[in-house]
């Protein structure tokens, strides 16, 4: 008999459709059905030993909230026998009515029931605790995940005694997983988590890689890449990466139409044993990226995520770098041209902040100037160095890409049709803060901010705190103003603001966007005697009326 080894995870919905995803325990049909009749089935896949479905989900009735059950060949293994959740369901969103969607990023997992964790409560266990106390109360519709689901390169001391149990820790890459069977247990050591599989077998996720995906600043430059490839490592890590990620996290961002026209999958449901497959496919992303989107787009009534990869789609080579390869790019301003008349709010999810600290921009666009040769040979040297030990490799890394990107959102956000908000949201710095641009022409009739919010659940040292409070500073702005004229900068196209922040903790942020109108909360998980972490709201405020 099949048994559920991981999930059910909800993943795409809109008003009549969803998709469920598991992993069981040998090959099989696995089948959702719904208490009001909706449902659906699909067989198995193989990806490397591990058996997958994806179960197409149809017949959901708009604005309606269903639980649901999982079957695996008739027999019923969700949910769990005993279990202290209330049932999973499918909330299908309606055409109007509020939208609520909670974003966040770096996610370590949390540690066996009672072991001690180092970082303080996760965010996402809080969550789930609110929601399973009050099943009908308040909750997300969609729950946006912006990067480190997993880290490849920071495993936890179980993870570790695993792995040194398969091979040779001395051995490159040393901790750090080393292939998609690795990859695998980083999955269930983090989903597996009880509130964590509950949660996110009953509020739909969408997700996007960060570098710690695959590996701390992943794809920083050129000679960075060089140097991964000279190891005898890299090659499996990237290819089990990327394949990991197609399975547990890339294929719950389709919708069924987009399922139905991807060869990939089309190929890998064929066969007996995907993994080939999967594996050239994988080779050939790394190869070109442009044969590769991980990039996707979701319209949930008159709200636009547009979510972008600015991981894997960079041009790195120095004369030509760019956050996005042109194709990317013009997929982009496809999405937020497309008929833009029909949203009223644009958000643009992005990994790595846009607008961040003066003063670690102006660090950036020095470094990648001195990279590209401004100050000579040496100092492209020196600028390497720097730009691999500081990381610094955000939007402001790429000088035209962080324009591009300014340029776009004032066009998305100005005229007749323009929506009442652009919200860039964004992780990765292990902090929360906002930040509001402005334009030396006056700027768009939309309220644009960047909204960052991390980590979900880590941690960052207090030296780092400190710098990112004085990046904010009018001192660091004039320490930054003196690296863009040693970097001979031109003038930002943006200038920017902070309006709130910085916050550090366990934290995520939700928008609840009603009409034309749009709320932003950001709460922070605290630790409860004899009970579940709880969240706690910082703010509260109005972004548009």
């Amino acid at each position: 008999m099949s048994a559920l080894r991981l999930g059910p995870l909800l993943r795409y919905t809109d008003g009549s459709s969803a998709t469920v995803w598991v992993e069981t325990s040998r090959p099989c049909t696995a089948e959702v059905h719904c208490a009001d009749g909706a449902g659906g089935t699909a067989r198995s896949f193989q990806i490397a030993g591990h058996h997958y479905a994806l179960i197409p989900v149809r017949g959901l009735t708009a604005g309606t909230t269903t639980t649901y059950e999982v079957h695996l060949d008739g027999t019923r293994v969700w949910p769990l026998p005993g279990s202290p959740f209330p049932p999973s369901a499918i909330h299908a969103p309606g055409p109007d009515g509020d939208f609520e969607v909670a974003f966040g990023s770096c996610r370590w997992a949390s540690p066996p029931a009672g072991g001690d964790d180092p970082v303080g409560p996760d965010a996402l266990d809080a969550l789930a605790t609110r929601l399973a106390a009050d099943p009908e109360g308040e909750r997300p519709h969609v729950l946006l995940l912006l990067g480190d689901q997993v880290y490849a390169d920071e495993t936890s001391d179980s993870t570790q005694r695993w792995l040194a149990g398969r091979r040779d820790l001395k051995e490159g890459p040393g901790s750090g997983v080393a292939d998609y069977e690795e990859y695998t247990h980083l999955y269930y050591e983090s989903w597996l988590d009880p509130r964590i599989r509950w949660l996110l077998s009953t509020v739909p996720s969408f997700m996007i890689f960060d570098d710690h995906d695959v590996i701390d600043d992943w794809n920083t430059s050129a000679a960075w890449l060089a140097d991964m490839r000279s190891t005898g490592w890299w090659q499996e890590r990237l290819l089990s990466g990327l394949m990991s990620y197609w399975v547990h996290q890339h294929l719950g961002n389709l919708s069924l139409e987009e399922l139905a026209d991807d060869p990939v999958y089309e190929a890998v449901c064929k066969v007996p044993d995907g993994t080939d497959v999967l594996r050239t496919f994988a080779a050939r992303a790394d190869a070109d990226a442009a044969t590769a989107r991980w990039s996707y787009r979701r319209d949930f009534g008159r709200v636009r995520l547009v979510m972008v990869d600015s991981r894997a789609a960079r041009v790195l080579a120095e004369d030509e770098r760019a956050m996005l390869d042109p194709g990317e790019e013009a997929w982009l301003r496809e999405q937020v041209r497309d008929r833009s008349e029909a949203y009223d709010h644009l958000l643009i999810g992005t990994s790595l902040p846009w607008l961040l600290p003066h003063l670690v921009h102006d660090a950036e666009g020095w470094n990648a100037a001195l990279c590209g040769g401004e100050r000579g040979e040496r100092w492209a040297r020196f600028g390497e160095k720097v730009r691999r030990a500081a990381d610094l490799e955000h939007w402001s890394a790429f000088p035209e890409s962080f324009a591009g990107l300014a340029e776009l959102i004032a066009e998305a956000g100005s005229g007749r049709d323009a929506p009442a908000t652009v919200c860039v949201l964004s992780g990765d710095v292990h902090h929360a803060y906002i930040a509001e641009p402005s334009w030396p022409d006056g700027g768009p009739d939309a309220r644009v901010v960047q909204l960052v919010c991390s980590p979900v659940h880590n941690s960052v040292p207090l030296s780092m705190r400190l710098a990112f409070r004085i990046g904010w500073s009018a001192l660091a702005r004039g320490l930054g103003r003196g690296l863009a004229r040693h970097g001979r900068l031109p003038s930002s196209p943006v200038g920017w603001r902070k309006t709130g922040g910085p916050w550090f903790g366990n934290q995520l942020m939700t928008l609840t966007m009603r009409g034309r109108s749009a709320r932003l909360r950001l709460e922070q998980a605290k630790a409860r005697e004899g009970a579940g972490p709880r969240l706690m709201t910082l703010l509260d405020s109005e972004l548009a009326p």
